[in-house]
Order: structure tokens, then C-alpha cells, then sequence
């Protein structure tokens, strides 16, 4: 939100006060100013030369000698002299041969610094003198262009009549804009009164009430049913209150310089006196307003005069709102509907049927007040952001529209020429009882630890427009209408302590010793692992809890379904259908990750650590279980080139399972879970088919590790390449390293050498490696201590449908030397085994 500090003025004195105090006073107070625009003044990206740029007085307007096309402009800049300039502006060329003008404008010296008008963009051009078609040319009437305070080329500026001749332009249109970060639901932040109260009591500065006092001054007075429109609110619970005010007889035009300029500075486009006033209103008290042209408005069917219903739309209901868009409602969204059905979205935008138009004559005025959560969802489930959506989304002071709607009726008679109804229709169900609190001025001193006395407590609520009833130590506090968020008696504390400035609290230190740190065992596990994994050369992602349902759909290839342990969890009122629910798997965050990365790099190798929800099936509340789980996960993907050493870096193969693989066992090493990890062929939808594994410890399984399936890869939109993941349980990988740490011994150490040698043996093309692995160190426990698979063979020396698998054996005895005896003895027991229990043979050649 940006305010510009004249318009900030209007309410408050702060002349005396440098802007960049103010600003830090107001960031202090939770109002953060993250930026300061300077226009005009030293510092601005094109400084005003107060000596040099000023303004002046046209006084008469003459043909140029030698051009059909340019006058000469007889100026009165406050010299000795007047100055004769060339210019081509339109307006000043229309009123050719016109004398005793007095228009006041913008006047620029040579050596002034300017913006150039006719070139695209901001380009900077010092004023020098030059004869124009042979008249000498010292000086320039400016534009807006050329001032830098629009992006086209129009017309010269106009004054106001009543600007003074020969002052520096600075002093007139010269200006800071505040740029406002202000977070959280303070609809009454969100204007530039409401800044103003906070500068007022901040700097113990009186506020002036003007904008809030025009209803008096107009004379209005409030019915809920006045001879010009009829009201009706079928929908009272999401829209408390609506008022209807009317102007007769307004002339649309070009709003005037000084609002148009306002209107600019706070990031708003000028369109017409009369929208402009709308908008300028919004922006000065935080009330969105909207005007309707009286005579586009339906009566009812047999009724005399136009009507206004507030109502629920019906579901499929249609409408066409001023950005030319065709709106679909559902039942939820409220509606401003006339006798013949809808003309505007309440809070969010108008319809295009009923808007102001240059033959506009009455302008119906709305001042109303929304359901904060109702506008939210609709702005959201139509995607249609606005400044109106914006502000009743953050809540509105219900006893604001009648103020606001006088205040812009009163502007629309003073710049439009229009005539105000001196009864205005007011409409208000939903009316709210004034919050009381009870309040013990103690109370402060306990929680902030400072000692504020009373009579400035009382102060600084009484500059927020709190009613302060009492006193001695209670105190009964009634909270002002626009202030929603207040409550509670510590709501007043914070009020007390941040305008009292956080700033001035003292410096103290804590006076007993830090209790000693506990641990977080569960957080330091996590910590481990994603230590080990940076270690090995991998990247760590966080990805969004919340994804596209698609995306789980899309991990399946056909019409299987995800293996998840429980139901999907999903959003009733989702932010955007990509956002819509809870994932129940990592894998999707890591391939959308790929795919954004492998746009600019050839090689990924990324990993998460997260949780995933799903529902639990029958919860049980006794034991704390609130009906959905969220377990940890570890997720790894690895894709792109293999990257040899710093000797061979033009190994292009692409990394693969084994690859993975490899890391796999390097994390689980050091967990201690190396020789204890099964390895068994897995079959998950997501993988690869014969490039996917199980692996388990114990009874315990971790999870899947392979290749993707390339129809998931294919719809990913991933390169054809192979992409190795895996998803484990982190809950059962850390149990099974706790379990591992706490049964973790030493071992006898032997004192006698090893005995190596390889068997490979034959076995049936579907015998797993892994059901081999075991038998053979099985059958030569305790002697056999390592069998290693370093060789698989297919081919015609073993015969088809069989496989040579090769082992390299370690025996080692820790009582004595194993003789050749010894060895054979213990090899045939192998061989014996291994036929007997798996029909292998030991291959002979």
C-alpha cells in the first residue's frame, strides 16, 4: 500500500517531522514502510532544480511566424520580465489568438533536467536554448512526461488557480510516498486516515475529522427504505449492512490534477471524476465504494421505482463484470442484484451493464459491508483480485459506509457538479454490540516488564479512540467499531506497548541461569541423515505438502491405484486445485523438481525429507490420534550423467540403480545396517519392472529403490534417461539404527589369517542372488564371514534358462589356522547345501 505524505498532511500535522523518522516510528509501531519514493525533492531518480523549474502563468497565447503547428506562449514566471516560449500543446494551441488567459502551469528554464517527452521510456535531456523555426526558444511549458509523473505524452500541466507564480515546483506537487508492508487482518491500515490516527497518536499530534463529518455538512439523513430505491438484504449473515446514496445530475469528466496525482502516487489509475472519487474515498478511509448508474438499475417486476437484493447467487448464475470477463457464480457467492438479476459481485467488482458511462447523469452510490471470509473465497474461486476484495477481506469498520458514502457524495457534488439526496437508504441487520473489556492498568507492567503509568495508558488509548470508562485499578474499555481484532485485555496491552514504542523498553538480562538444553532426538536423527547425504554429494529439496491430485494418478501407469497406507487427505476450500491435497508420498515433489532443474542442468541428484498425511482408518482419541498420520519419509533421485574423477571427466554413462545403489549403502553403513539390510526383487507401480528392489531390516521394511517406470517418466515430462529414486519409511530406517546402536557389540578378533577363494555356481534363471547369498552363509556358519556377489553369467556354458552366479568367500576361524583340510571340508557343506536346498550346481568351466 503506498501513501504519499501530502495526503497524509491533510489529517495530521507533521510538517516538522523528517520522513525518514516518521517512517522508522510507524515500522517500530508494526506499520513496516519498506521503501520511500521521493518525487521532486534531492534524492529522486530526477530532481525538480527548485531555481530552475517552478511555476508560472500563461497569460496569452499567439501563432507562431513560421509554423502552422506551434504557438507562442507569453509566461509570467515571477521575473522582471515576462518570456515568450514555443510549445505545441494541444490545448494551448486550440485557444490560439486568446489573451488575459491566467493558466497556470509548469515552467521550465534552460539547464533544467527533463525527461525527454517524444522519446519511448524515461530518457533524460537538459533544456537548452534553441531557436524554433527562428524563434528563439529559453524556456518550456511542462508536461507529465516530461516531469516524470506519467508514461505518455499528452498535454502541458494545469494548475490549480489558486497556485502561486514563481514557486518552486517542489513546494507545490513535490512529495515522499510511503510504501507499506503492513501483514495480518487490519482492514483499518489499509487507508490513509487510518495511518493518520496512528501517526496522531504516535507523535501525541491532534487528528483532523474532516472526511468523517460530511454527512453533517451535506445535511443527510439515513432511512432504510427512501422514494428512490428499494433495499432488501435476503442474505443478512454475509452482508451485515448496505447504504444507498444518491447523486442527480453529475458531468462526467477528467478528475482534477491534484487527485489524479494522489490517485497515481498510491498505484491507481485515473479513469473519471467520478469512479476517480470512488476509488480516491477507498484509498482515504479504507471504505470500498462502487457507483452505479441509476438509470441502468431494474425495478422489480410491478414495482415502482429501481431495486437493490442482496442475495446469494444461483448456482450456474451469470454475469459480466467490468474487466469484460464473464462470471460463473456458485451458491455461495453473494450478489448485488436489481429487479431483473445481478449487477455486481458484493465486494469484489461491478458488472459491466450498470457502470458509469461518459452519458451518465445519477450515479447511485453503494457504501456497504461484507462477510470478511465470503469475499476471500469468492475473489479466490473467481481468481479475481481487486483492491475492493482486498480491503473487505481484511475486515471493515461496519459503521464506516454511511461516512464514506456521504464523504464521496459530497466530493461528486464539489468536482461533478452533482446534486445530493438529502435521504439515503441505510439497511443495517447485522449491526454489532460495542465490545467492552475489562482492563486493570497493571496489567501492562506485568507482561512487558516496564512500568507505564496509567495516565499514559489512558492517553494513548483514548488517541486510538478507545472509550475509557473509570478509574483506579479497573478500568471498563470500549473498543472502537474499526478496530475488529481487539478483544482481550492483553489485545489492549500490545495497543499500549507499541505505541508507547518497543524502542523505548530498557535493555535487561535474564537474572537466573538458561535451564540446560534438552535434547531433540527424533530432530538430530533427521539432522544425520541429511548430513550423511550432503556429504555424498546429493542436494536437499523441500518441496509443497500440498499437491495436484493428478500427480499421484500420474505416478501410476494404467488404472492401478498408489500403494499408500490410507485415504487422501484434501482441502475443503483449497487456494488453487494444483494445492488441493495433502501428499501421501515425496515422489512427486522430487520428479517436479527434476523436471524444473534438468530445464538448465544435464545432471540431478537431489533428496527430501519430509512428512506425508494420510487418514488413519479407525483413530483412536484415547491414545491422542486425531485421524490422520504424518510419518517421515526419505526421498532420493539421481539422473543425468555419471561425473568420473577430476582425471576422467568425460565419463558420459548415465547414472543408474547401481549408482544409487551405492549411495544406499554408504548411508546405511554408517547406521550400522549394511550386513543387516535383505536386498529382494520388488515390484511397486511407480518403478521400473526388474529395476526395482525391496529392501527390509529385519521385519522391518524400508521401502523401494530403482528406476523410474518410463511411462511415469514419459508423463513427467523427464528426458529419456534413467531416473533412479527411491522412498523409504525414515521412521523404520531410525528405529532399526537405534535398535542397531543399542545391540551393537565387538566382536572376538581373530588372530589367524582369512582364507579367500571364488565359487560360482549355476542356478535357475529365477532364483534371486540374494536366496543363494544366504544359504551359502548359512550352511558354513560360524567359519564363513564375507560371501560377496561379484559375477552373474548367462550364456550357452551354463545352458538355457540358468545363470552362473560367482562369489568371492572369506573364511576365517577365531580359534585357529584353517588348513586346506579344513577349507575343502567346509566347501563341500556349501555345495551340499546348495544343491540339496536350491538345486544349484558348481560350474565347472
Amino acid at each position: 500500500m503506498k501513501i504519499p505524505l501530502s495526503w497524509l498532511k491533510d489529517y495530521v500535522d507533521i510538517s516538522d517531522i523528517p520522513v525518514t523518522e516518521l517512517a522508522e516510528r510507524l515500522t517500530l509501531a508494526g506499520m513496516e514502510v519498506e521503501a520511500i519514493e521521493t518525487i521532486g525533492y534531492p534524492g529522486a531518480e530526477l530532481p525538480w532544480d527548485p531555481k530552475l523549474i517552478t511555476t508560472a502563468e500563461v497569460l496569452s497565447v499567439g501563432p507562431h511566424p513560421d509554423a502552422d503547428r506551434l504557438v507562442l506562449v507569453e509566461v509570467d514566471y515571477g521575473g522582471p520580465e515576462h518570456e515568450i516560449a514555443v510549445t505545441g500543446a494541444p490545448s494551448l494551441f486550440a485557444r490560439m489568438g486568446e489573451s488575459d488567459l491566467h493558466l497556470k502551469v509548469v515552467f521550465a528554464w534552460e539547464g533544467a533536467m527533463l525527461y525527454d517527452g517524444h522519446a519511448e521510456g524515461f530518457v533524460q535531456r537538459k533544456l537548452k536554448a534553441t531557436k524554433v523555426r527562428g524563434v528563439l526558444s529559453r524556456a518550456m511549458v511542462c508536461s507529465e512526461k516530461e516531469l516524470g509523473l506519467a508514461e505518455e505524452q499528452t498535454d502541458i500541466i494545469y494548475l490549480p488557480d489558486d497556485t502561486p507564480v514563481g514557486v518552486p515546483l517542489t513546494e507545490v506537487l513535490g512529495d515522499y510516498v510511503l510504501d507499506f508492508d503492513i501483514k495480518g487482518p487490519f482492514g483499518h491500515l489499509q487507508c490513509v486516515y487510518g495511518i493518520a490516527r496512528e501517526v496522531a497518536a504516535l507523535f501525541g499530534r491532534p487528528l483532523k475529522r474532516d472526511p468523517l463529518e460530511a454527512a453533517a455538512r451535506l445535511g443527510l439523513r439515513a432511512v432504510e427504505q427512501p422514494d428512490f430505491i428499494e433495499l432488501a438484504i435476503p442474505a443478512p449473515d454475509l452482508c451485515p449492512r448496505y447504504t444507498a446514496t444518491l447523486i442527480r445530475g453529475v458531468k462526467i469528466g477528467p478528475s482534477p490534477l491534484w487527485m489524479q496525482l494522489r490517485l497515481q502516487r498510491a498505484g491507481m489509475r485515473p479513469i473519471n471524476n467520478i469512479v476517480d472519487i470512488t476509488n480516491y474515498v477507498m484509498l482515504e478511509l479504507g471504505e470500498p465504494l462502487h457507483a452505479f448508474d441509476y438509470h441502468d438499475l431494474r425495478a422489480r417486476p410491478g414495482g415502482d421505482r429501481p431495486a437493490i437484493i442482496v442475495r446469494r447467487a444461483e448456482p450456474g448464475e451469470r454475469m459480466k463484470t467490468l474487466d469484460e470477463v464473464e462470471r460463473v457464480f456458485d451458491g455461495e457467492m453473494l450478489l448485488i442484484t436489481d429487479g431483473g438479476g445481478p449487477v455486481a459481485v458484493a465486494g469484489v467488482m461491478g458488472g459491466l451493464d450498470s457502470e458509469v458511462e461518459d452519458s451518465t447523469e445519477d450515479v447511485l452510490l453503494e457504501a456497504a459491508n461484507f462477510h470478511f471470509l465470503n469475499v476471500r473465497r469468492t475473489s479466490q474461486v473467481l481468481k479475481l483480485s481487486t483492491e475492493s476484495g482486498s480491503r473487505f477481506g481484511k475486515r471493515v469498520d461496519p459503521e464506516l459506509p454511511l461516512v464514506a458514502g456521504a464523504r464521496a457524495a459530497e466530493l461528486m457534488a464539489e468536482l461533478a457538479g452533482g446534486v445530493v439526496h438529502r435521504i439515503a437508504g441505510d439497511l443495517y441487520p447485522g449491526k454489532p454490540t460495542p465490545a467492552v473489556i475489562a482492563y486493570e492498568p497493571a496489567l501492562a507492567d506485568r507482561i512487558l516488564g516496564v512500568t507505564i503509568p496509567p495516565e499514559e495508558q489512558r492517553d494513548i488509548l483514548t488517541a486510538l479512540e478507545f472509550w475509557v470508562m473509570g478509574d483506579g485499578e479497573q478500568w471498563q474499555v470500549e473498543v472502537p467499531s474499526y478496530r475488529l481484532d481487539v478483544r482481550r485485555p492483553v489485545d489492549l496491552v500490545e495497543e499500549i506497548a507499541r505505541i508507547h514504542g518497543y524502542d523505548r523498553f530498557p535493555h535487561t538480562l535474564i537474572d537466573e541461569a538458561l535451564p540446560p538444553l534438552r535434547r531433540n532426538v527424533p530432530l538430530e536423527e533427521e539432522e544425520r541423515v541429511r548430513d550423511l547425504l550432503v556429504g555424498l554429494g546429493l542436494d536437499e529439496i523441500i518441496s509443497y505438502s500440498l499437491i495436484d491430485p493428478g500427480d499421484e494418478a500420474r505416478l501410476v501407469p494404467g488404472d492401478g491405484t498408489l500403494p499408500a497406507p490410507g485415504e487422501s487427505v484434501t482441502l475443503r476450500n483449497p487456494l488453487a486445485p494444483e494445492r488441493s491435497q495433502m501428499r501421501r508420498t515425496l515422489l512427486p515433489g522430487v520428479l517436479r523438481t527434476a523436471w524444473a532443474n534438468l530445464r538448465f542442468l544435464e545432471r540431478v541428484a537431489l533428496f527430501e525429507v519430509g512428512r506425508v498425511h494420510y487418514r488413519i482408518a479407525a483413530p483412536d482419541p484415547a491414545a491422542g490420534e486425531t485421524g490422520v498420520a504424518e510419518p517421515r519419509r526419505l526421498s532420493v533421485l539421481l539422473t543425468g550423467p555419471r561425473q568420473g574423477q577430476w582425471f576422467e571427466p568425460t565419463d558420459r554413462a548415465p547414472l543408474d540403480y547401481f549408482d544409487l545403489k551405492g549411495l544406499v549403502e554408504a548411508l546405511l553403513e554408517r547406521f550400522a545396517l549394511l550386513d543387516k539390510a535383505q536386498w529382494e526383487r520388488g515390484a511397486h507401480p511407480s518403478f521400473h519392472p526388474g529395476r526395482c528392489a525391496r529392501v527390509t531390516v529385519g521385519k522391518r521394511e524400508l521401502g523401494h529403490i530403482g528406476e523410474l517406470h518410463p511411462l511415469v517418466r514419459e508423463v513427467f515430462d523427464l528426458p529419456e534417461q534413467p531416473v533412479a529414486l527411491l522412498e523409504w519409511d525414515l521412521e523404520a530406517l531410525l528405529d532399526a539404527a537405534r535398535d542397531a546402536e543399542a545391540g551393537k557389540h565387538i566382536g572376538t578378533i581373530s588372530a589367524y589369517p582369512p582364507v579367500h577363494e571364488d565359487l560360482a555356481l549355476v542356478v535357475d534363471e529365477a532364483m534371486p542372488a540374494l536366496d543363494v547369498q544366504r544359504a551359502i552363509i548359512q550352511a558354513g556358519l560360524p567359519l564363513v564371514t564375507r560371501a560377496l556377489l561379484f559375477d552373474i553369467y548367462r550364456g550357452p556354458q551354463v545352458g538355457e534358462g540358468k545363470k552362473s552366479l560367482a562369489f568371492a568367500l572369506t573364511y576365517q576361524s577365531p580359534g585357529k589356522a584353517l588348513g586346506e583340510k579344513d577349507v575343502e571340508k567346509l566347501r563341500g557343506r556349501i555345495i551340499k547345501t546348495v544343491e540339496r536346498q536350491l538345486g544349484a550346481k558348481v560350474r565347472s568351466a
